[in-house]
């Protein structure tokens, strides 16, 4: 497995990436309009070569979190939403402003926000002990049973998470996934959160697969347009309550599912 320790650094990763190699071509985002999305149509679709996975819903069940996150929000279930959103805008927000925290701080401190909006004390600790069952969730029980038909077919499959190396690592080990995987990225490693453009493109580089060879298997919408914006493809698969961004492409599979996305993926040509 390659080492997650970081090739850039985020001051020259800009410069880094102008300098490099361009992997995303405009032929390459003209195709990825042109995907088939039937079952019966994918044959005659070439296989990605690498397929990347987010991993938090994706891949793992985030009930468990969800629960003793509603605990610290005072029992307010309903503010889970509200809360994954800011803290998926913050992340962006210190993305965009050059700075970067851990994701789970990041968590943390918007948990706070939220709180406070409806009168919740609530401390830094607290959040963070509300959401430490995040490093044991179980994966969907699709996933290990459709991972394993990818891996015996050949697939190249690499974890791409806005959580910590670490996270990942503790999350793949309990979910009993780590041998699934070739490799596990982690955006800790240049400081800058999916959707940007530059993590999909520095994830490419990073296991040496042009843009357009590479998809993303996703149960978010804003991570499936990050992705076909950076010149990939996408799998998504519409979990409950996930949805597609409407201002960005569709991708070429479109499935509740992992076991329907594997279907699709097997049935393409090598």
């Amino acid at each position: 497995m390659e080492s997650s320790s970081p090739d850039i650094n985020r001051r020259n990763f800009f410069k880094y990436s102008a300098a490099g190699t361009a992997i995303a071509t405009s032929a390459s985002l003209a195709a990825a309009k042109s995907f088939p999305q039937a079952l019966d149509e994918t044959v005659n679709t070439k296989r990605p070569t690498c397929l990347f996975f987010d991993v938090n819903e994706t891949l793992l069940d985030l009930n468990a979190m969800k629960s003793s996150v509603a605990d610290a929000l005072g029992g307010r279930a309903d503010l889970l939403p509200f809360w994954f959103a800011t803290m998926l805008q913050y992340s962006l927000v210190a993305t965009v402003g050059g700075k970067y925290d851990d994701f789970g701080v990041i968590g943390a401190a918007t948990m706070r926000m939220v709180a406070k909006n409806h009168g919740i004390e609530l401390s830094q600790e607290a959040a963070l002990k509300s959401m430490a069952p995040i490093r044991t969730l179980p994966p969907h029980p699709d996933v290990a049973p459709a991972l394993q038909k990818l891996k015996n077919a050949g697939f190249r499959m690499v974890t791409l998470t806005n959580s910590s190396n670490a996270a990942v690592e503790a999350q793949m080990r309990n979910a009993g996934l780590t041998d699934m995987f070739d490799d596990r990225l982690s955006v800790e490693d240049i400081g800058l959160y999916k959707p940007h453009e530059h993590a999909y493109r520095w994830a490419a580089r990073r296991v040496g697969v042009p843009a357009d060879e590479c998809m993303l298997i996703a149960a978010h919408g804003w991570d499936i347009a990050g992705a076909l914006w950076a010149g990939w493809r996408g799998a998504f698969l519409a979990r409950p309550g996930a949805q597609l961004y409407p201002l960005a492409d569709s991708p070429e599979i479109v499935v509740p599912t992992l076991t329907g996305a594997t279907d699709q993926l097997l049935k393409m040509r090598i």
